[in-house]
């Protein structure tokens, strides 16, 4: 499919005067927006790239098969959780095991608060003392509930931020992930504040405030998922219509593929102080005050991008969905109430259905998914054949970083990722940084240093809808 030109020769014919190898007289690209890289105004167009499928491109796998693989998912990969699996209790050590997986205490490492100030000691003896292992006896009961609103999964139970290096605020190496409104969990331990729980999600184990989960009977809280009828947001972030009558469920952050439940039967006249013919009247899950679960009418405007069921798994569809994240912050562990790049493409696949592990980690490995994988045996040669066989929607990973291919410009394959940094080697050799810092479109081959770039630090490719079949 790709021609295994380098990259380094495609960007000599794109780049602005002063990038490698250009020549003084070579036509410029019409609104180049970054030269460093060759970007145009007209790439940052989704139809740009849906202009490249081929005439009737179909669905890339029918619901049952995605359902199937959904299933396979749960069943092998040892990074998912099946809640309804769990039974009234769990062990003990289960618990303590997932909680000390993630704290991390000094003289191991060293953090820096958002100041610049190292974190002291004794803020890290109070966490000790706030993770409660004292507390977790043989045998834990199992509480299950449903998230009301989107929150963050913390490493350590503490919403203050640490970083790895003084000034270096964007990392937040407490962050872990996010839930949003209507994820089940199940609640296995809580600090010694109460302040926060240590609980169990379909995709995550963390620390979340307690003030964002609420519950309730077991079969409630796990039958809120499959409730049907309901609406899926397929927009990349939607909101719930403000209300003073309700402020439980006023103004809340949907992201992308979130599955909600509509409401039953309603009474005569206005929901939440509005006339709900504009709206989707869904049914969220609220926190009483003494923390169980009950539901409340919330309205989802008209004009809100939300879908009756999932989309089909199509290339265009791939693309479409991606870019509504386009310039949206990068957020590590879907902090800034945005996400990073694992949350990206598993928030594009969740809009049609396809579920995926959280981090990168997991998802270049999964034994549920087809992938080819990359060790320092593979030489450049094999990995441009690997390359020339990319399609639209498949995800390549490098340490760390997870790209999803997009298409292709001049034979070489182009991308949409949500990503930190990247780079580029200007003509004298030198390698820059670029603080792109968020959902952009790129060639993949970017430069991880003068000799070094993405396809030679590839792990693996991995083709969520479907087979990759046997590497070339």
């Amino acid at each position: 499919m790709m021609r295994s030109t380098l990259l380094a020769l495609f960007l000599a014919a794109a780049l602005l005067p002063g990038a490698r190898g250009l020549a003084a007289d070579a036509p410029q690209p019409a609104m180049v927006v970054l030269p460093e890289l060759g970007v145009t105004r007209a790439q940052l167009d989704p139809g740009y790239w849906t202009a490249q499928l081929p005439e009737g491109a179909g669905e890339l796998a029918a619901r049952e098969d995605i359902e199937a693989q959904n299933a396979r998912l749960f069943e092998l990969d040892r990074s998912m959780y099946r809640l309804d699996q769990l039974g009234d209790s769990v062990e003990g050590d289960q618990v303590r095991g997932w909680v000390e997986r993630l704290a991390s205490f000094p003289p191991a490492v060293e953090r820096w608060d958002v100041h610049g100030d190292p974190v002291p000691q004794a803020t890290f003896d109070a966490l000790r003392t706030e993770l409660a292992l004292d507390a977790i006896a043989d045998t834990v009961p199992v509480r299950f509930g449903l998230v009301v609103e989107r929150a963050d999964l913390r490493a350590m139970p503490t919403a203050e931020r640490m970083f790895s290096r003084p000034g270096d605020t964007d990392i937040d190496r407490l962050q872990e992930s996010a839930l949003f409104p209507g994820t089940p969990v199940a609640v296995v331990h809580a600090s010694a504040s109460g302040d926060w729980l240590f609980v169990v999600s379909p995709r995550y184990a963390a620390w979340i405030g307690a003030d964002a989960v609420a519950t309730g009977p077991r079969g409630e809280v796990l039958g809120y998922a499959d409730a049907r009828p309901y609406r899926i947001i397929t927009g990349g972030v939607e909101h719930t219509v403000f209300t003073r009558e309700e402020p439980r469920v006023s103004g809340l952050q949907l992201d992308m593929g979130i599955r909600l439940p509509l409401a039953g039967d309603l009474p005569a006249g206005p929901v939440n102080g509005q006339a709900a013919y504009t709206a989707h009247v869904l049914r969220m899950p609220v926190r009483e005050e003494d923390g169980s679960l009950a539901f409340s009418p919330a309205l989802l405007p008209l004009r809100a991008d939300s879908s009756p069921d999932y989309l089909p798994l199509t290339a265009a569809n791939i693309i479409g969905q991606s870019f509504k994240f386009l310039g949206e912050r990068y957020g590590w562990g879907h902090a800034y109430g945005t996400r990073d790049c694992s949350g990206f493409v598993s928030e594009v696949y969740r809009s049609m259905g396809l579920q995926l592990p959280r981090n990168t980690s997991a998802q270049a490995v999964s034994p549920a998914l087809s992938h080819w994988r990359f060790g320092k045996e593979h030489g450049r040669a094999e990995r441009m054949a690997a390359v020339e066989r990319l399609q639209v929607g498949d995800l390549v990973y490098i340490p760390g970083h997870v790209l999803m291919v997009i298409g292709e410009v001049d034979g070489e394959p182009w991308v949409i990722h949500d990503i930190h940094g990247g780079g580029y080697v200007d003509d004298a050799g030198e390698h820059h940084s670029l603080m792109l810092n968020g959902v952009s479109v790129t060639p993949l081959a970017l430069m991880s240093d003068a000799e070094t770039d993405y396809i030679d630090r590839m792990t693996s490719i991995v083709r969520p809808g479907g087979s990759l079949g046997e590497r070339p």
